[in-house]
């Protein structure tokens, strides 16, 4: 069910290539696809996004229908029930309380000499999301709405549009419907994959453009959301969804199974890893995933994603489970260890860490309060979970009084002739009163 390998080998070096070369943007015919939408879009706007979202989602989409009316969002509110409403507030409270301490703010200094120094914070003008609708709108991702708009509302965004694939006949789920009007969204529009990141992006008739796009999708999303990148500011590059759980011999082996099985179900290509310490919990997480997988849903998926970039490899030391754990730097890592605060230290790259038994991935998932948008493929060596900063500008100010200037205009002038830009030096130079060529 999945390959139990023995870390350091060579077939261990093998396995860990394959599952660090499961990254988008690779297929170049598929980009120049999406470059394709991308120009439509532009160039034909409303038009355009109508044809793609007759052609792949909703067929009889009548014209004018592009933006969800309050009517239809005040009907989903009515229509979804009260247990619903009550998890979902709750969820938001936590996320909220999570992400007001990531608030920053303008700040200045000053000295007596004159200088005056600092930085204005500031939101950007509108933010888009994009919420993956899931198995044709059935099963829409509900958390992605929390979890992207919550932040950018803190951060003081204004303007938040939401744009997500309808259903067959039209429609948007209603849960996702009620998720988004409890979170402050603005405006919504029936438009998914790329032709609704490219609106966004641009603009069109009906759909005004953003500064920023933020949220999760398939591979159309993700390849315009990197083709955009520039055009305006995006949250990540999304790939596929991964796990790791370090486990000594306190851990159960049920446990890690359904917790493997929770990523593996996303998509065939998710990885899901375990490191351990004990060969024995290797066998008994195998023998485990094939019992637990028989009963699953998305059963195929996640036999697909265990046997392609499923694993669990063995170590002598848990040190050598907590380097091996920093190389791969997983989006998820979970810790089934004794004292797993006393290791806590040892992990320099990871999206996010779940500590723990009692802590699986799920938790941060829908309703701890930390960002479920995480760095994946590797990326969490240098990136991090989407928060309020992402929503943000900092611009910096700068003021000299003449004494400051004056003091520092001849260190000035040397660092610019250094680099060979004499205009620059000329600029100081003409208020020293020297002229603008000496």
């Amino acid at each position: 069910m999945i390959e139990i390998i023995e870390y350091p080998s060579e077939r261990a070096e093998q396995k860990i290539r394959e599952i660090a070369l499961r990254r988008p943007g690779a297929d170049p015919e598929l980009e120049a696809r999406v470059m394709e939408i991308i120009r439509a879009v532009r160039e034909q706007g409303d038009e355009a996004v109508m044809s793609y979202v007759r052609r792949f989602d909703a067929p009889d989409l009548e014209d004018g229908r592009l933006r969800v009316s309050g009517e239809e969002i005040a009907a989903a509110c009515r229509e979804v029930d009260a247990d619903f409403l009550s998890i979902i507030r709750t969820a938001i409270r936590n996320i909220e309380e999570f992400h007001k301490r990531q608030l920053k703010y303008s700040h200045f200094m000053t000295a007596p000499d004159g200088t005056f120094i600092g930085q204005t914070v500031r939101p950007v003008r509108a933010a888009g999301v994009y919420a993956p609708g899931g198995r044709a709108g059935e099963t829409p991702l509900i958390s992605s709405v929390l979890m992207n708009v919550i932040p950018a509302r803190l951060a003081g965004v204004a303007d938040i549009a939401l744009i997500t694939p309808p259903r067959k006949d039209g429609s948007i789920n209603p849960f996702l419907l009620a998720a988004a009007h409890e979170v402050g969204v603005g405006r919504i529009y029936r438009a998914g994959s790329a032709w609704g990141v490219a609106a966004l992006a641009y603009g069109t008739q009906t759909i005004s453009s953003v500064d920023v796009i933020a949220g999760p999708g398939n591979i159309y999303v993700a390849l315009a959301k990197k083709l955009l990148s520039g055009e305006v500011g995006i949250d990540m590059i999304a790939g596929p969804s991964e796990i790791l759980v370090l486990a000594d011999s306190s851990a159960r082996a049920d446990f890690i199974a359904a917790d493997l099985l929770s990523q593996a179900e996303h998509d065939a290509m998710a990885s899901s890893v375990c490191i351990t310490t004990e060969e024995k919990l290797a066998g008994e997480i195998s023998v485990e995933l094939s019992g637990q997988l028989a009963a699953l849903a998305r059963a195929q998926t996640a036999s697909a994603s265990l046997e392609r970039y499923g694993a669990v490899f063995v170590v002598s030391r848990m040190e050598t489970a907590f380097e091996l754990a920093n190389r791969i730097a997983p989006e998820h890592l979970e810790l089934h260890i004794k004292d797993p605060f006393l290791w806590l230290g040892k992990v320099e790259n990871a999206g996010a860490v779940f500590i723990g038994d009692y802590t699986p991935e799920p938790v941060g998932d829908y309703f701890a309060g930390p960002n479920h948008v995480l760095p994946t493929a590797g990326s969490a060596r240098f990136a991090s979970a989407l928060g309020v900063d992402d929503f943000l500008k900092k611009t910096s100010v700068i003021a000299y009084s003449r004494a400051a200037f004056e003091r520092d205009a001849r260190s000035i002038i040397r660092l610019a002739e250094l680099e060979g830009l004499s205009a620059h030096a000329g600029s100081v130079r003409i208020r020293l009163g020297e002229g603008n060529g000496k």
